[in-house]
């Protein structure tokens, strides 16, 4: 399934139905009087969160979405009947934002939760409405106003606890593949994950947490080179980072350079991931044939102050004390 993250829509709600003309006609009943019903209401359009959706594919190649209109007023006072509303599953984490500023106008971050993005218009009235001592015999009634017509910006940001952070191939696939059942593509090249992927972990037993493989980040993220914007946005509701970090390509005379390079990303981008929860996994062990190398540069790290463990995601060494700090960094974060 294609991941999708970002759409731009065409919404246009329902326009009320017709109020009637109409005058009563009955056997034995002289002077019967106007009686013409109002017209329905157009429908509304509405955003809900669904966790039966995980990408804006739905809205990729259809943009525009139009409510069925309120029916018109009939004879006899008949009110014409309101138009259907119009629902539209979105992924829970969807952010609505206005084209014209960027303005973040609804945030459907609840399974659930409802959004009413354009109100149908109201029904005309009928001629029966219009009856005063002044004027018996109304010939005349409203036509139904049309509904709101709004372009608006589709944005996903994935929920997940985890994120896994770090430069190309620096591991993250293999690890969140070792970890949960999400089978990204991995391979030896730089910028194998194109898309964010998501993984179930299940550790003991303890809650299921949710991973987050966010492709890899590269110098001038935050500008938007190499998509990172589109790419850190998905970190913004994460509850931890996980730092994955390539420890055969560490350089000895500067070894936090790589952590460096993506705090400072994050930074630059946002100060509230700033404040997150870290925890550093240094992978890749296998490919460093010194221990003696390995302690020094797990030592270096540990001066940061955030927790470290050290693993090989290929050979899957180290993923249990990983996945046990991961769970309980979890139940002590908000």
């Amino acid at each position: 399934m294609r991941f999708v993250d970002e759409v731009r829509i065409r919404l246009e709600a329902g326009k009320g139905g017709q109020g009637c003309v109409s005058f009563r006609r009955e056997k034995y009943v002289p002077r019967g009087g106007p009686d013409g019903g109002d017209g329905g209401k157009g429908g509304d359009i509405y955003l809900e969160a669904s966790e039966r959706k995980h990408t804006l594919l739905d809205f990729r190649y259809r943009h525009s979405f139009i409510a069925p209109p309120g029916k018109h007023g009939q004879g006899q006072n008949k009110h014409g009947k309101g138009g259907q509303d119009l629902i539209l599953e979105v992924p829970v984490g969807t952010v609505v934002k206005t084209v014209d500023t960027g303005e973040v106008i609804a945030d459907l971050s609840n399974p659930g939760q409802r959004w009413l993005a354009a109100g149908g218009g109201p029904g005309g009235k009928g001629n029966a409405r219009f009856v005063t001592s002044a004027v018996r015999v109304p010939r005349f009634a409203e036509d139904g106003c049309e509904g709101e017509r709004k372009e608006l910006v589709l944005e996903l940001k994935l929920l997940a606890d985890v994120g896994l952070v770090g430069l190309p191939n620096a591991g993250k696939s293999t690890l969140i593949a070792a970890i949960s059942a999400a089978r990204p593509k991995i391979a030896d090249y730089p910028f194998t994950t194109l898309v964010p992927n998501l993984g179930v972990v299940q550790y003991a037993d303890s809650p299921p947490f949710v991973v987050a493989d966010i492709p890899g980040l590269i110098e001038g993220a935050h500008q938007g080179v190499g998509l990172g914007t589109r790419f850190l946005r998905h970190i913004e509701r994460t509850r931890v980072l996980l730092h994955v970090i390539d420890i055969s390509r560490i350089p000895r005379a500067e070894p936090l350079l790589p952590f460096n390079q993506i705090e400072n990303e994050l930074a630059c981008y946002s100060q509230e991931i700033v404040l997150k929860r870290r925890v550093i996994a240094l992978n890749k062990t296998d490919l460093v044939a010194d221990a003696g190398t390995i302690e020094t540069i797990a030592s270096a790290y540990r001066q940061t102050k955030h927790p470290v463990v050290v693993i090989s995601a290929l050979q899957r060494e180290g993923l249990q004390d990983l996945q046990k700090l991961l769970v309980q960094i979890l139940n002590s974060v908000e």
